[in-house]
């Protein structure tokens, strides 16, 4: 069955083993027959930085209200970012700081302790890479940057995660192992 597809690429650089997974993903997903979208947050133009809080939500630029265009209108979401000092990148964290808005994908309602979750019924796959063995990164340090995305962002938002792979180290990796991740992408992309 045919599904539409947000793929949200973290990675500044689409020159990247994050590129090269967002580019076999919507690869993939497309021959598969789902409509795919992309949104590759290093070409976007949106000041990161959420500058009251939500005291005063600050006015969306174009790129911005376009980004939250395709996520109501996607079934399905995919992140493609790194682990870098334990956790998202910068520009992904900017991006959901700018998007994920009061009344877009959350409402609170006095006298509840938790609030609306406005994007519910949406799911989501995430693709990340590290330099940190994935087994080292999940039982030394207990994965801050996947929990961050499924647990308090996606979940928070009521998009229901759904695969996470994780790829690394990629930092001294070879070609062939690099082929057999980016294979892994394209499997997940398919289905």
């Amino acid at each position: 069955m045919s599904k539409r597809i947000l793929v949200i690429l973290g990675h500044p650089s689409s020159n990247s083993f994050c590129g090269a997974l967002t580019d076999r993903y919507v690869q993939a997903a497309k021959t598969a027959g789902h409509e795919v979208r992309e949104l590759r947050l290093g070409t976007l133009s949106f000041d990161p930085i959420l500058r009251e809080g939500y005291r005063q939500i600050q006015p969306l630029e174009a790129d911005l209200l376009k980004a939250q265009a395709d996520i109501t209108w996607a079934e399905h979401l995919t992140f493609v970012y790194p682990i870098w000092w334990g956790a998202i990148p910068a520009l992904l964290k900017g991006f959901l700081d700018r998007t994920l808005l009061p009344g877009f994908a959350f409402k609170y309602r006095p006298g509840k302790a938790f609030p609306d979750k406005l994007l519910h019924g949406r799911t989501a796959d995430l693709l990340v890479t590290m330099d940190t063995p994935p087994w080292y990164y999940r039982w030394f340090y207990r994965m801050p940057g996947l929990h961050q995305m499924r647990k308090t962002t996606l979940a928070f938002c009521g998009i229901t995660p759904l695969n996470t792979l994780t790829f690394g180290p990629v930092l001294g990796s070879s070609e062939h192992q690099r082929e057999l991740w980016l294979m892994q992408a394209q499997a997940i992309g398919s289905g």
